[in-house]
């Protein structure tokens, strides 16, 4: 993959970008509903968070999509076909999200 414009916004030469594999371990919910910032989650047990206006600069969620949190605190949001495409959920013998 390659983005195809340089750093000066010129067409770039079409050379595929390095690719990396995750190895970092996160805490992550399932989002089953948006309300204006406040984010519920599809896995019982857990409270509603209001989250700040940032997060919802990067990324608009969807229900079924992910909240998460890395080691270094730093929070953010992942389309569910890319989370589930690059995360087992530990301790899922089967390697699926519930």
């Amino acid at each position: 993959m390659h983005d195809g414009i340089d750093e000066a916004g010129a067409p770039a030469a079409a050379m595929e970008m390095p690719r990396y594999v995750s190895h970092k371990k996160v805490w992550a919910l399932e989002i089953a509903k948006i309300n204006g910032h406040t984010v519920s989650f599809a896995e019982k047990g857990y409270a509603s968070i209001a989250l700040h206006d940032d997060m919802f600069s990067r990324y608009i969620p969807v229900p079924g999509d992910f909240y998460i949190v890395y080691a270094d605190g730093y929070k953010s949001f992942s389309p569910r076909k890319a989370f589930l495409e690059g995360y087992t959920r530990e301790g899922d013998a089967m390697g699926q999200a519930r």
